[in-house]
């Protein structure tokens, strides 16, 4: 009777606690998106959710909100007055505080709603930018890759696109469209990516400044996310190469060059991300402070930036190594581009080194700690 009695004990507390696992784990998959119903989960429409809002839900709110601003009566129909909306709304709903993912899931509804109502197509993509935005495209023989760069950059909402030719003997003039917002730069000799954007920075009158190349298309949903992020306070965005890199054993020197100016500035999390690889952004207080000059030398006017407190951040990953068209120039071990590219990290580490000292971010440990430090592995 005892050893029935604990049996059926030991049967009744397994029951309990798989009903009590049964009701945690219910409240998992609510929590994540998932209902009950019955003894089935069944999942909504979207397992996501953002500020409570399912993002299925979000979607269908911003498509009538946009549907309902191209009813207006009295307004002229087209992207600028669909953007105008569409800030104003975003601010209203909060739409503007959603991360990224959710606030262009937002936008892009809101735009499909605003072109159903209106009867119109090819609009753009509408931001809630509080300042304006400009785009620098530098482009060098680039007559078959130019006009698919700037049709994506003609979908987000920028105040100019300033697009650098140098060194063109081909067609990449005349392909470039005669869009209002497009300005043309044409250099007869080769200046190189870098001077070319340091020369479009400069007559840019954008609160944000957008950098790109005219050699490889990048989506403009992707480009967004680097406004954005100037937009929110950062000052550098850059593009997070990080998923894309091989572990450090396998990197080349430019990769580890480009970790260890971050590193021995004091910023880490950056890993390997670098003002050398496009897309990036710079706000106009970035420009402000390191000057046009220093974009001649990208690691050169991140170092500035970082050593004089500014904000960097690396909001989207945009895989530009495959991308990147093999020149001669920039294929093979010890390339040109390489060792140029290791040159500008060496002048940048020794331009800041001549005010914060040459240990820079680095501290020194006396013989004694580095001797604790060895005997306690």
């Amino acid at each position: 009777m005892v050893m029935v009695t604990r049996q059926k004990m030991k049967v009744r507390r397994k029951r309990r606690s798989g009903s009590s696992a049964r009701l945690r784990g219910g409240a998992i998959r609510r929590s994540s998106g998932f209902s009950r119903k019955g003894r089935r989960g069944v999942r909504p429409s979207t397992g996501r959710r953002y500020a409570g809002i399912p993002l299925q839900r979000l979607k269908a709110k911003a498509w009538a909100a946009g549907a309902r601003a191209a009813a207006q009566d009295g307004a002229e129909k087209g992207s600028p007055q669909m953007q105008a909306c569409f800030q104003a709304w975003a601010q209203a709903e909060r739409v503007n505080q959603l991360p990224f993912t959710a606030l262009l899931t937002a936008s892009l509804a809101y735009r499909r709603g605003y072109a159903h109502a209106a009867g119109l197509s090819k609009m753009w993509i509408p931001l809630p930018l509080k300042g304006r935005a400009s785009a620098i495209v530098t482009a060098s023989n680039e007559e078959q890759t130019l006009p698919a760069v700037l049709a994506e950059l003609r979908k987000l909402p920028l105040h100019e696109i300033i697009v650098v030719l140098n060194g063109c003997d081909d067609a990449s003039f005349t392909v470039v469209d005669r869009d209002p917002r497009i300005t043309r730069l044409s250099f007869p000799e080769r200046l190189g990516h870098d001077v070319g954007r340091a020369i479009g920075a400069a007559i840019a009158t954008g609160d944000i400044l957008l950098f790109t190349d005219g050699d490889m298309c990048v989506a403009a949903e992707d480009l967004a996310a680097f406004l954005i992020a100037i937009d929110r306070g950062e000052d550098l965005a850059l593009n997070d190469l990080t998923p894309h890199l091989p572990p450090f054993s396998q990197q080349d020197e430019v990769t580890r060059c480009k970790a260890f100016l971050n590193l021995a500035l004091g910023h880490p999390e950056l890993k390997a991300n670098s003002l050398t690889a496009v897309p990036n952004a710079l706000s106009r207080r970035a420009v402000r402070t390191v000057g046009t000059a220093a974009l001649i030398v990208p690691p050169k006017a991140q170092a500035l930036a970082l050593v004089r407190g500014l904000k960097a951040g690396a909001p989207i990953s945009v895989d530009v190594i495959r991308k990147n068209r093999l020149r001669t120039s920039n294929s093979g071990a010890g390339n040109a581009v390489a060792r140029m590219i290791v040159g500008d990290h060496l002048e940048a580490l020794g331009e800041v080194m001549k005010t914060e000292g040459v240990r820079l971010r680095f501290s020194t440990i006396g013989r004694s700690e580095l001797a604790k430090v060895r005997n306690a592995r």
